[in-house]
C-alpha cells in the first residue's frame, strides 16, 4: 500500500532518490510502504540486516549530494512491450493503461510513476534523515525523513 502526497514535487522526487540509493547500497527492492507528505515522510524496505549508524549517515550524504548535482527529471511514455528490463510491472494498478509514464531522473533512477515532481533535483531542497526503525522480526527498515 503506498501513500504519496503528489501534490509536494520536492518529497515525491526525493522518494524516487531514496528507493534507487536503498537499492544501490542495499540491494534491496524499492519499498514496500511509503507514506510521502510535506510535513514529514516514511519510506519502509525490507533488507537483510539492520544498517549501521555509518550506512544511515551515508543515506542521508548521498541524498544531498544527489540533490546538489542538479540531475534532471524527465519523462518518456512507453507501451508495456517498450518497458525496460529493469522495470517491473508488479506495483502497476490493474487498471493502468497500455502506455505507462517513466520517470528518469538523471542517469540514477528510471520508474513508472504517475506523480508530480520538481524539473531537477537541485529543486528538492535539502534532505533531512528525522530518524529509523529497524523490526528484526519483520527484517524491515524504516527511514523517516523530511524536505526542508
Amino acid at each position: 500500500m503506498q501513500e504519496r502526497d503528489v501534490s509536494f514535487p520536492p518529497a515525491h522526487t526525493a522518494e524516487h532518490l531514496l528507493n534507487q540509493t536503498m537499492i544501490r547500497i542495499f540491494g534491496c527492492e524499492r519499498s514496500y510502504n511509503a507514506h510521502v507528505e510535506r510535513k514529514k515522510s516514511k519510506m519502509s524496505f525490507y533488507l537483510d540486516q539492520k544498517p549501521t549508524r555509518q550506512e544511515e549517515k551515508e543515506i542521508e550524504r548521498r541524498m544531498n549530494e544527489l540533490i546538489d548535482e542538479d540531475l534532471p527529471v524527465t519523462y518518456e511514455y512507453v507501451t508495456r512491450d517498450e518497458l525496460p528490463e529493469e522495470i517491473s510491472t508488479d506495483r502497476l494498478p490493474d487498471d493502468a493503461s497500455d502506455t505507462i509514464r517513466l520517470v528518469r531522473i538523471g542517469d540514477y533512477d528510471v520508474c513508472p510513476c504517475i506523480g508530480k515532481h520538481v524539473r531537477s533535483t537541485s529543486q528538492i531542497g535539502r534532505f533531512e534523515m528525522l530518524g529509523t526503525n529497524w523490526d528484526e522480526k519483520e527484517r524491515s527498515f524504516r527511514v523517516r525523513f523530511k524536505i526542508v
